[in-house]
């Protein structure tokens, strides 16, 4: 067989949509299948509590929630780029800090070029503004210790290590029972939807 043959660089979707891993077009991006991914894709490999696993989609709400809590003011453009701030993931999947280090580089470029096309698509700047992203990736920091010290067995001592202390918010504030995948998928469907009424926008 010649090797000269390309390689296929796309992923097909349940939408219909090719889309394109190393040249992603905002065309073929779809809520629909964003949310049905992340909420099939498991946080920390899977390794958690319960009956099922902890979804990105899950997780994503939660920074969502934490994010406005302590980020009163923002904008629903904000509160959107937080709910979205790990949707490429419907298409690279999660992978966990230790092995995104190894990799390099080259993941974060395709990642970097996803967030842009997926956003582009619902009428977002391509990446937040440095500031916002500082904000956001605190909300992150916050929803991963909690998530670490309930479902993925760290101490309390290991996770401030890791993941800092949280100000401000407590567990009994956060939803981290694991949903099963159709809840999360619904539910991330529910809140995007409403951000997008909130900024007037039609998806």
């Amino acid at each position: 067989m010649s090797g000269s043959k390309s390689m296929r660089a796309w992923q097909r979707m349940l939408s219909g949509r090719r889309l394109d891993l190393l040249d992603p077009s905002p065309l073929d991006v779809e809520i629909a299948d964003i949310a049905h991914g992340l909420a099939r894709v498991a946080r920390w490999n899977g390794q958690t509590k319960g009956d099922h696993a902890f979804s990105v989609a899950q997780h994503s709400l939660i920074v969502e929630q934490i994010f406005c809590r302590t980020n009163p003011d923002a904008s629903s453009e904000a509160m959107a780029l937080a709910l979205l701030h790990d949707a490429p993931e419907y298409v690279i999947g999660d992978m966990i800090s230790p092995f995104k280090s190894v990799v390099g580089g080259g993941y974060k470029a395709v990642e970097l070029r996803l967030e842009a096309a997926i956003h582009i698509r619902f009428g977002l700047p391509p990446h937040p503004t440095k500031e916002l992203k500082v904000m956001i990736k605190k909300a992150d920091t916050v929803a991963a210790f909690f998530e670490a010290t309930e479902l993925a067995g760290f101490s309390v001592t290991e996770a401030q290590k890791f993941f800092g202390v949280p100000r401000g918010i407590t567990r009994d504030m956060l939803e981290l029972k694991p949903m099963p995948a159709l809840d999360a998928q619904a539910r991330f469907l529910e809140r995007f939807h409403a951000l997008e009424a909130d900024r007037g926008v039609t998806a």
